[in-house]
C-alpha cells in the first residue's frame, strides 16, 4: 500500500479487535483480501500477496545480527550485576523520535480504514457483475 523508508512495526489491532501475533488463517485471510482488491480470484493469492499480509499484520523481521566489533568479540570480564542505572525508553523500530505511539496508532486505523474500503468497492462491483451474492 505505502512506501516506508524504515521497516514498520506489525499492527496491534485489526478491524477493533485487539491482534496478537497473527495466525497464519488471518494472514491467509489478509492475503486473499489483497489478491480481491488487485482484481484477482481471491482463492488463487499469489507469494507476494502472503509476504504483504504477513509484513503488513506481522511488520518487518530484523533477522539481522548485531555487528561484531573488536571490542565486542571478546568477553574478557564479568561485568557486574548490580545495575547503576535505571535505563531508557528505547524508540519502536519504524517510528521516529519525534513520533508519538497515539500517532502511530492512528495512521494505522486510516490504512486500515482505506483497505476496508477498497475491499468493499471491489466486493460490490463483483455483485453488480454477479460473480458474488
Amino acid at each position: 500500500m505505502n512506501d516506508y523508508s524504515q521497516p514498520r512495526p506489525g499492527k496491534i489491532e485489526l478491524h477493533g479487535n485487539g491482534l496478537g501475533a497473527p495466525s497464519s488463517e488471518e494472514v491467509e485471510r489478509r492475503a486473499r483480501e489483497i489478491a480481491m482488491i488487485d482484481e484477482r480470484n481471491p482463492d488463487e493469492f499469489t507469494e507476494a500477496d502472503w509476504k504483504q499480509a504477513r509484513q503488513e499484520l506481522m511488520g518487518a523481521e530484523n533477522h539481522t545480527p548485531p555487528e561484531e566489533t573488536p571490542d565486542n568479540a571478546d568477553l574478557t570480564e564479568e561485568w557486574s550485576v548490580v545495575a547503576s542505572s535505571k535505563g531508557h525508553r528505547t524508540p519502536r523500530p519504524g517510528t521516529e523520535e519525534e513520533g508519538t505511539v497515539g500517532e502511530h496508532c492512528v495512521i494505522d486505523g486510516l490504512e486500515e480504514a482505506a483497505h476496508d474500503q477498497m475491499l468493499e468497492a471491489r466486493r460490490e462491483e463483483l455483485q453488480q457483475e454477479g460473480e458474488i451474492s
